[in-house]
């Protein structure tokens, strides 16, 4: 192994004995949600980006009763657990973006992660436990916030008159995934 690890038949920090590694991952994987508690649960940590891989794999793989009042219920932690991450998204660009003092480099990476995390959200969105309408709906605001928030990188853009920060624009686009 790399390094000494002090270990006390309980995982800390990435590190547990031979014994207990096998129980240790099970236990650290998100159930598959498939009541609306579950997804309550499962929501909330996506909501905190805590764990999103292993969330948005629980999520893909879930189900969900759509009926009357759940449907209603689900919807509106759905969307708005994708608002909460994309206003966060948008709030870190902003804070990226000011912190870059005009650098070319450091102004792609703020809009490559931004368009990462969009890519996440759209992909997250488009859940198999969703009926079709919704599904494609849901889809479809995602792409359309990251589309509005492209244009909106167009617009400002045209303040610079070098014309350096609608080339970096054009080639680094927020909404291509």
């Amino acid at each position: 192994g790399a390094g000494k690890c002090i270990c006390t038949g309980t995982s800390f920090l990435g590190c547990s004995s031979a014994a207990d590694h096998g129980q240790e991952e099970e236990e650290k994987m998100t159930a598959v949600p498939n009541t609306y508690s579950e997804w309550v649960t499962v929501l909330t940590d996506f909501k905190n980006k805590k764990n999103d891989e292993d969330v948005l794999r629980a999520m893909k793989a879930g189900s969900i009763q759509w009926q009357s009042g759940v449907a209603e219920r689900f919807s509106r932690k759905l969307i708005e657990a994708v608002n909460f991450r994309m206003n966060a998204a948008s709030d870190k660009f902003q804070k990226d973006l000011s912190r870059s003092h005009g650098q070319e480099g450091a102004i792609v990476q703020a809009i490559l992660s931004l368009r990462k995390e969009m890519a996440f959200l759209a992909n997250a969105i488009d859940l198999p436990a969703l009926p079709d309408d919704e599904r494609k709906h849901y889809l479809a605001l995602v792409i359309e916030q990251a589309d509005n928030m492209q244009k909106s990188l167009e617009d400002s853009a045209k303040n610079d008159r070098s014309g350096r920060m609608s080339s970096i624009v054009r080639n680094h686009r927020v909404n291509s995934f």
